[in-house]
């Protein structure tokens, strides 16, 4: 993939403290674009100043919602060097999710070297300590048509974002509710997909979530609605009986890279892992026996956050959150020296960019 450079060099105008930054509210100056056709595949890839699009009002994503996207972060090290945690892993999650919806994929080498020189290109945006660069790629159908199918034409474009934590209050433990009138995804829908429509269908009841004094909803299957599936933004795992739990793929869920680097982890540390329904009930009651010792949240925002808290039934259930000792803490700060350099990365997870 040849990429035209119009870049403009533009400092940072924005104070990169993580402690302030909050999460997506700062952009930076340039972005990457690519568009497709049936003829010429991927092609005037380009990176260029960040500003709006120009978009027919019958582009096909504002209508009929064909659109992915990726999360992903770079870290900066110590040393001052900038590293991305697996990519290669989110650029073949997307194209499993253009699969989906019906959407060209892109050449997973050719994605990484835009994020690299994107992220190069920008690398003063990064910010040290416990913040870092999001890089959010997304895939829209352009074509101005109004008919339900695929488009022929899209743009794929990467944009940055310095950030501090997902949650306001940082590593501390949230509180989640289950949702009792909606679901997620079903068998055979998009669940597996990181598409807009998921996270659309998850609005109202994470404002129902919100308005009880939850930061974020906790998914049941949509057929029995008995059984945990993910979280709003991320997957869930329950330490039961001293083994990592959470709930299987099977086409609802989202295959997380922190929720497959969490599996890595726990092998590393001995820790026992484990894929399998489990039932609310079976959560709350081993929560009361003393079975569920830690439950907790984890994906690229959130990176690994502990629940204190769930709503079920407008019954809260108080989850207990262990100390520097505990899987969760152990975790959490195993995969964050990884991605800062603090650690060995023996699964060779880090691509160096700068």
């Amino acid at each position: 993939m040849e990429i035209i450079d119009r870049a403009v060099n533009k400092n940072p105008d924005i104070d990169l403290d993580p402690r302030t930054l909050g999460f997506g509210k700062y952009f930076t100056a340039n972005m990457f674009t690519s568009r497709w056709t049936p003829d010429q595949g991927w092609q005037n890839s380009c990176i260029e100043p960040y500003a709006p699009f120009s978009m027919d009002p019958a582009s096909l994503v504002l209508h009929y919602g064909q659109e992915v996207f990726e999360g992903l972060k770079a870290f900066r090290h110590e040393d001052g060097s900038i590293h991305l945690f697996r990519p290669e892993y989110n650029c073949e999650r997307l194209n499993r999710s253009a699969r989906r919806l019906c959407m060209p994929e892109l050449n997973v080498q050719a994605n990484l070297e835009a994020m690299k020189r994107l992220v190069e290109l920008e690398q003063d945006w990064v910010p040290g300590g416990e913040g870092a660069l999001y890089l959010r790629p997304n895939m829209i159908a352009t074509e101005a048509v109004l008919g339900v199918r695929s488009s022929t034409e899209y743009l794929y474009y990467i944009i940055l974002s310095p950030v501090g934590s997902y949650f306001k209050d940082g590593w501390k433990p949230v509180k989640i509710a289950t949702s009792q009138d909606f679901v997620r995804a079903c068998k055979g829908g998009m669940g597996e997909a990181k598409t807009a429509g998921n996270y659309a269908a998850s609005l109202l009841a994470q404002k129902t979530a919100s308005e009880s004094g939850c930061e974020q909803v906790l998914w049941l299957d949509a057929q029995e609605r008995r059984y945990v599936e993910e979280m709003g933004g991320m997957n869930v795992m329950f330490v039961v009986d001293g083994v990592v739990c959470t709930a299987p793929l099977g086409g609802t869920i989202l295959s997380g890279g922190t929720r497959d680097s969490i599996r890595i982890l726990c092998e590393d540390h001995g820790v026992g892992f484990e894929e399998r329904q489990l039932a609310i009930d079976e959560v709350l009651s081993g929560v009361a026996e003393g079975r569920v010792t830690e439950i907790f949240a984890c994906g690229t925002a959130a990176v690994v956050t502990p629940v204190g808290m769930i709503l079920h039934k407008g019954q809260q259930h108080e989850v207990p959150v262990g100390g520097p000792e505990s899987i969760t803490s152990t975790l959490y700060r195993t995969l964050c020296d990884i991605q800062r350099g603090r650690a060995e990365d023996r699964h060779n997870w880090l691509v160096r960019v700068v």
